[in-house]
């Protein structure tokens, strides 16, 4: 769907993670790895945590392809349960897009609660909603709250104002709008680190 190149959203983190000496990280709704492998390629130790069974058989298979199973590590995992790891154990999180996937608020709350519980003290949580400029907001069938229906994909939109209803235990380290595809759609790049 979003092609095989790795996102502007991963090359933006990778210097992040890279600037911070962050070896390790939790990839939250990795899809088809392409993000992941990316980091892979980087050095950059990637668990992928995605719903789908064929998206992480594709990831597993693109691993042993390009030499990178001792980079990547893979789990089948929903993002409403509560995450796989212990309490202050990891140094990042990056998920590129699952925020504003049919996730209510309430979803987003619990998950935002459970990264922060397995984030390190200074820990850093990266990831990319589409925002309420974006021009299939407000299009297609309303679901309730920011959420909207197109073309059977439900989407759930973002105003500054709900990412920082987001910051429970966070500090916001960098918000900033950029643009991705031909449509195009339009993001949030949002950084928080643990307080």
């Amino acid at each position: 769907m979003f092609g095989l190149n790795p996102s502007l959203s991963a090359k933006k983190a990778l210097k992040l993670f890279q600037e911070k000496k962050i070896g390790k990280i939790v990839e939250i709704g990795a899809g088809l790895g392409r993000d992941t492998i990316f980091f892979a390629k980087n050095s950059i130790h990637t668990i992928a945590l995605d719903y789908s069974p064929s998206g992480i058989k594709v990831i597993n298979q693109k691993a042993k392809k390009d030499n990178l199973s001792n980079y990547i590590s893979t789990k089948l995992f929903d993002v409403r349960e509560k995450l796989p790891f212990e309490n202050n154990s990891i140094e990042a999180c990056y998920s590129h897009m699952l925020y504003c996937m049919a996730l209510t608020t309430s979803d987003l709350e619990k998950l935002n609660n459970e990264i922060l519980r397995i984030l390190k003290p200074g820990g850093i949580n990266i990831y990319t909603v589409r925002h309420i400029n974006d021009g299939d907001f407000q299009n297609g069938i309303h679901r309730g709250e920011d959420l909207y229906e197109n073309d059977g994909f439900i989407v759930h939109y973002f105003s500054e104002e709900k990412v920082n209803s987001l910051l429970n235990g966070f500090k916001n380290i960098s918000l900033e709008k950029f643009e991705e595809g031909t449509f195009p759609r339009k993001l949030f790049f949002v950084m928080n680190e643990k307080k």
